[in-house]
């Protein structure tokens, strides 16, 4: 009897270990696009196709080094199977198989399906760790078992212990592990940002594009933009395009904004890592490499490291360490309805405006985007939790639940109450004036406090702090913030007050 192995749409590593387990002759590989999978959120139609142009091209490559692939497209899945359980009962009917192959989920929706087939399927089962991760499920779980009040910080030193990158003779190379002091430049008008690597769609990817087009036509995304890799090859020519034209300015600018270019000097390369198509280890070592080579600076490369090696190891093992529970978690009581321009980018905030649009319209924002200007909006503002949480995993090509939550719910939201980050991510408009340049063109005035004029994070700012008092008033790294507030006249208090108050009750008019 021969053996099966479900592959899911963030499993595409040609590299993983059980394709050698596999005899061509007779094992066979499922795939399919299924609506529970494309439609559990209104998932950017960026994403949408890029998976499905990426299953597609991974299902061929299989196919053409003689595996068996059955794979069942959107147009056969529509309307007949529409989950994971759908499909791998079908296939399971069709013939006998003597043992299902898996390989670790991303979310604990899929994980609680796994054990329930686990449970109920009469047929051996085996779960493989993932192979686009430096460190399996089991190692991050320990890791974070025996840590009293875990922090990226300590992970990030045990990971390039562990893994020997960026050290020599058991230290950190350059002295130190870390090199975020020299990675905080605000943006400088004349910089000059190369244009990344684009690649146009194949016939495989044409043919996804017209689907999705169809099929989604109401989710956000502007596909006439698109120009992502959808083939291992593909992803590292993206990857050395990034090595080679913006790496050595990464690091310095890696926090900037910019009004005219949403892209700057980023990798773009998360969703490439996310589902398969680039292994972690090689693109850390790409890096270093060019800092041997003297291409890049130590700050840029090992910032780069860091956010791969560091960070992206750091929240999966964070996710899985929490447990289902963490999505429910609102520490803030934050339940204010999402205004109507998170779906539109319609709104006069030209930072927010600029951050949303290109979201929307490309399912792409870096970083300080996604953290300090849209989610620093919505914590302050005191969004609800759960329909952000929605909203940054449906628009953003690199977001699995793996990934969003923590960097969402906790990062951003601070609504785990410290869990994830050691205080909230809040700053008003002076901190989206001193890194960027969107103020220049904003109708708002980022040195108003109160009034038509003034920019909504200021007041807005105060008020969270006045909202939250008793919760950090004896917070290490908020009490100051407080104390600044407390020291404010009951006039200046109360001006400050009123106006944020009629901005929150009227969001939908910024």
């Amino acid at each position: 009897m021969s053996k099966l192995l479900l592959l899911l749409g963030d499993q595409l590593d040609l590299n993983h270990p059980l394709f050698s387990s596999l005899d061509t002759s007779k094992d066979h590989v499922l795939m399919a696009e299924l609506a529970d999978e494309a439609r559990y959120v209104p998932h950017n139609k960026h994403k949408i196709a890029f998976i499905f142009s990426a299953m597609r091209h991974v299902a061929k490559a299989l196919k053409d080094k003689g595996f068996t692939v059955r794979y069942f497209d959107y147009q056969s899945t529509k309307g007949r199977w529409q989950s994971f359980d759908d499909i791998l009962r079908h296939q399971l009917a069709q013939q006998p198989y003597r043992q299902l192959l898996l390989i670790e989920p991303g979310e604990h929706r899929v994980k609680a399906m796994f054990e329930q087939w686990q449970s109920d399927l009469n047929l051996e089962i085996k779960i493989s760790p993932a192979s686009h991760f430096f460190f399996s499920n089991e190692l991050l779980k320990n890791w974070f078992a025996d840590k009293r009040q875990p922090r990226m910080e300590h992970f990030y030193r045990f990971a390039r212990q562990r893994t020997r990158l960026l050290m020599e003779d058991n230290k950190p190379v350059g002295g130190k592990f870390n090199f975020d002091h020299d990675n905080r430049e605000p943006w400088q008008a004349n910089t000059s940002v190369p244009e990344p690597r684009t690649f146009a769609p194949d016939d495989i990817s044409a043919e996804v594009l017209t689907l999705v087009e169809k099929e989604f036509a109401d989710n956000p995304g502007d596909l006439s933009q698109f120009a992502l890799a959808v083939t291992a090859e593909q992803a590292k020519q993206a990857l050395e395009d990034f090595i080679e034209k913006r790496l050595p300015d990464f690091g310095r600018f890696q926090d900037a904004l910019s009004d005219d270019n949403a892209l700057l000097f980023h990798s773009l390369i998360s969703a490439y890592l996310n589902v398969g198509l680039l292994n972690p280890r090689e693109v850390c070592e790409a890096a270093i490499e060019a800092y041997y080579h003297g291409h890049a600076p130590l700050n840029a490369v090992e910032g780069f490291v860091r956010q791969i090696l560091g960070w992206r190891e750091y929240v999966r093992g964070f996710y899985w360490y929490q447990g289902q529970n963490y999505a429910d978690l609102n520490a803030l009581a934050a339940r204010r309805a999402l205004p109507a321009w998170f779906w539109s980018a319609k709104l006069n905030m030209r930072c927010l405006a600029k951050a949303v649009d290109a979201s929307l319209e490309q399912a792409y924002a870096h970083h300080i985007q996604r953290l300090m200007v849209i989610g620093s909006f919505a914590l302050l503002a005191g969004l609800d939790v759960k329909a952000v949480c929605e909203w940054y995993l449906a628009v953003y090509i690199d977001a699995f639940e793996w990934v969003e939550l923590p960097n969402t719910l906790g990062m951003a939201l601070h609504a785990d109450n410290g869990r994830l980050a050691s205080k909230p991510y809040a700053a008003s408009g002076r901190y989206i004036n001193k890194m960027g340049d969107h103020c220049k063109h904003c109708i708002y005035d980022v040195n108003k406090m109160t009034g038509a004029k003034a920019c909504p994070y200021n007041a807005l700012y105060w008020q969270f702090i006045h909202r939250h008092q008793q919760r950090f008033e004896s917070h290490p790294r908020m009490a100051l913030m407080v104390s600044q507030w407390r020291k404010k006249s009951d006039q200046q208090q109360q001006a400050i007050l009123q106006w944020s108050d009629k901005l929150l009750d009227d969001l939908e008019a910024l």
